[in-house]
């Protein structure tokens, strides 16, 4: 039997559904300690029951004070064997715990490797995937160059940011002129390219072996989706394109992925190879974890409590029946079918229907609803019932 562990979650409450990585955690054996910013009483019960203790704090974003918080979990508790949130706004503190606390996993150096484009990018060319050039800018002058080094559009985004946040594209002088007025130091220029975004998704366990994987399509990029108010859809294949999936296998073999979640970024490009857009260390965004659960018929949170917790799981093994699909919808637009005839007509196919609020929603729309079917051609006609336009 498997000595017990301790294994603290940070931000249990947030996103909504995370709640379910705790209980999977409790489930597998392990000791769950929490620390969030909501007050306890407004926990869930089911999370309230997974937790051994949970520490508020009212701004999560303040080191110091989760810092003492962690250290006052190990005082009651004992050593912390692992630590977790699964949200990309707290891997840089995850990061400074785990070297203040010697806990497994990610240090800060690696996690600003990892979050860095600049770090991402030497990663990349070092292991030879296919990446577009960027480089670091500190102003319009370094931008002018680089945008006439390899011509316009360019796209300008922070060196260290979360989905399409203050990312731009500049396609004219005009808008070029008005790029290098702004303030950009801690930004990067990078060469724009026009291809459809699709990813290599999975989990990776101890050794390095990726135990699940599986691949998504993007009806547009982040960035358009955000900076132009579009209706989302993204679905899941049921076959990986075997380059995607052999760039996906050495892009987490290069950056070293151990015990993780990992979300890999690629676009798409005419005759069908791929370019490498950027990698985080984290299930992807959004409800797209629950997305994998109903197409391939399996619990992630589970597996992943299992994987952190040392059981084998060598006896795992999964399909893809379905392809699932997140679609959704903006509250300013106005659409042929209400919400209910929406859901009246999906009938089986609808697995799930959440409404969102910012600043979720800015990037995943208002209404959500997740969709499967076993054929693609059968998914694509629901997502379009679903978004059509009054």
């Amino acid at each position: 039997m498997l000595p017990a562990m301790n294994v603290v979650f940070l931000s249990p409450n947030f996103p909504h559904q995370f709640y379910l990585f705790c209980t999977a955690l409790r489930s597998a054996g392990a000791t769950v300690l929490g620390i969030g910013d909501s007050p306890e009483p407004e926990l869930r019960q089911e999370l309230r029951e997974a937790l051994a203790e949970y520490v508020y704090l009212p701004k999560l974003d303040d080191y110091d004070a989760v810092l003492r918080a962690f250290a006052g979990l190990t005082s009651r508790h004992g050593k912390v064997d692992r630590l977790d949130s699964h949200n990309e706004h707290w891997l840089g503190i995850e990061a400074r715990l785990r070297e203040d606390f010697n806990v497994a996993g990610q240090r800060p150096a690696e996690a600003e490797r990892h979050r860095s484009k600049a770090g991402m990018g030497l990663v990349y060319r070092s292991a030879g995937i296919p990446y577009p050039e960027l480089e670091p800018i500190r102003d319009g002058a370094q931008l002018r160059r680089f945008a006439k080094r390899v011509g316009l559009p360019v796209v300008v985004k922070p060196e260290v940011g979360v989905g399409a946040g203050e990312t731009f594209k500049v396609s004219t002088e005009v808008e070029l002129e008005a790029a290098c007025a702004r303030e950009l130091k801690g930004y990067v220029a990078q060469r724009f390219v026009s291809g459809k975004v699709t990813s290599f998704d999975g989990l990776v366990d101890r050794e390095g072996k990726i135990v699940f994987s599986t691949s998504h399509v993007y009806s547009s990029g982040v960035m358009e989706i955000v900076t132009e108010q579009l209706d989302l859809a993204y679905w899941s294949r049921r076959e990986i394109p075997a380059r995607l999936e052999e760039l996906g296998r050495r892009t987490v073999a290069a950056f070293g992925v151990r015990e993780r979640f990992f979300h890999c970024e690629f676009f798409e490009l005419e005759g069908g190879d791929f370019m490498a857009l950027e990698i985080n260390l984290r299930p992807p965004g959004g409800y797209t974890l629950d997305m994998m659960n109903y197409a391939c018929d399996v619990d992630l949170y589970a597996l992943w409590a299992r994987m952190l917790t040392g059981q084998d799981l060598s006896a795992f093994s999964f399909a893809r029946p379905y392809h699932a699909a997140h679609v959704a919808r903006r509250n300013q637009h106005t659409y042929k079918l209400s919400n209910e005839e929406v859901v009246k007509n999906l009938g089986p196919a609808l697995m799930v229907q959440r409404t969102l609020t910012p600043p979720i929603s800015g990037a995943m729309g208002d209404q959500v609803f997740l969709i499967r079917h076993a054929e693609l051609g059968e998914l694509m006609k629901l997502i379009a019932m679903v978004q059509e336009r009054a």
